[in-house]
């Protein structure tokens, strides 16, 4: 009999073992997302890094300190929407804005109504931007738009792309940054050809600019010169500005006051907002300011990642773009996503430090065992010497590797 079966158990039995419990991988993903949000030193602030309380409290004394403590709550879009409506036209130097509580609705609501000025339902756009991939077909679902694609290479359309479509369209939109090949932008000369092809096949161009406010670095332009360029621009006020939810569409007086009566029809009339207003109106005063520190920042961090993985010997990885467009850039190692964010998650646990955070699997499509995560740097980041940054990457692989 084998010693280690039970005297008990006849050996033609198979012995019952007790079933695995189910992991819960929301208790998980709640349970990293606070301690990261905890982390004594982290490379940026998320939107969702705190508590509600903490979050609360730190807007009130904002409102407070900003004069805007004894401001009535707003009933459907007054007062404080309005207010940061102004302020949005004024940054970004349009005619006017109109405050949206998604990018998602703001975006079917100006290609619906720029659809009905060109006569043209047809969009072209990259099939990496956000609509394509984030938001479950929804200009076709909800707005009956159908979308082309000038280009599939992993950046912004060129001139000639756009110049040579074989099928005509109405609308040209472009997602600055374009998130998902890395947060990528052109040159100014390249996005002014692009938009002057545009021109040229009578086309309207839309600026998909959820993260559109960070880009000043990258261009050697103010806002009102990019924002210029453009018929109209979507702007997301949690993205880059740390604001609790919202966005806002801007453009010319007409386009904008039409947009108002889509935004009730597609349920964006929302009672009250004031919340979400005051903290993007923190953004705009706060926050913006230091996005050029931010970008600047990001390619001494990027830099130091290359560097540190290249004294390591780690073999294939690479920081995309290399030198960051803005302040968020990519990270790719050949591993597994599990394994990279448990040996993050270890070293937050072990140092206090949040340095890298979740990894992910490469779309559909790409290589097998490599992994990517996106590394953003704000405010919190801007004392990460490179020294602390190649310390934090040494650590960080000898925990995968160990």
């Amino acid at each position: 009999m084998n010693p280690e079966t039970p005297v008990d158990t006849p050996v033609d039995t198979p012995v019952e073992t007790p079933a695995e419990t189910p992991v819960d991988e929301e208790a998980v993903r709640l349970h990293r997302a606070r301690v990261w949000g905890a982390a004594e030193r982290r490379l940026w602030h998320t939107s969702v890094d705190g508590t509600v309380g903490s979050r609360l409290r730190e807007l009130a004394a904002w409102a407070e300190a900003a004069g805007h403590a004894d401001a009535m709550p707003d009933t459907y879009g007054n007062g404080l929407v309005e207010e940061l409506e102004r302020r949005v036209a004024e940054e970004l130097g349009l005619p006017a804005a109109v405050f949206f509580p998604t990018g998602t609705m703001a975006q079917q609501v100006a290609l619906r109504c720029w659809a009905g000025r060109t006569g043209s339902p047809v969009v072209a756009l990259h099939p990496l931007a956000h609509p394509e991939v984030h938001e479950g077909g929804a200009f076709g679902v909800v707005s009956r738009l159908r979308t082309v694609h000038p280009t599939g290479a992993p950046r912004l359309p060129t001139a000639e792309e756009v110049r040579d479509h074989p099928e005509p369209f109405g609308t040209l939109m472009l997602e600055l940054p374009l998130r998902d090949a890395g947060f990528v932008l052109p040159s100014w000369e390249e996005l002014t050809e692009v938009v002057e092809a545009a021109r040229e096949r009578d086309a309207v161009v839309h600026f998909d600019g959820a993260r559109l406010w960070e880009t000043t670095t990258h261009f050697g332009r103010g806002l009102p010169e990019i924002t210029g360029l453009a018929d109209s621009v979507y702007v997301s006020f949690y993205k880059s500005l740390s604001g609790l939810s919202g966005a806002a569409l801007a453009g010319p007086e007409d386009v904008m006051e039409e947009a108002r009566v889509w935004r009730h029809r597609y349920g964006g009339m929302v009672f009250q907002q004031y919340p979400a207003a005051l903290s993007a109106l923190r953004g705009l005063d706060v926050e913006l300011p230091r996005l050029p520190s931010y970008v600047a920042h990001a390619r001494v961090v990027a830099a130091a990642i290359r560097e540190a993985f290249a004294e390591a010997g780690t073999g294939w990885s690479r920081v995309h773009p290399e030198t960051p467009h803005t302040h968020q850039f990519q990270v790719w190692l050949p591993y597994d996503p599990e394994t990279l964010t448990a040996a993050a998650f270890a070293q937050t646990e072990d140092t206090g430090a949040a340095f890298f955070r979740r990894w992910f699997p490469p779309a559909a499509g790409g290589p097998p065992g490599v992994a990517m995560t996106e590394v953003t740097v704000t405010e919190p980041g801007l004392e990460w010497t490179a020294k602390d940054v190649k310390e934090a990457v040494r650590d960080f692989l000898a925990r995968v590797e160990g």
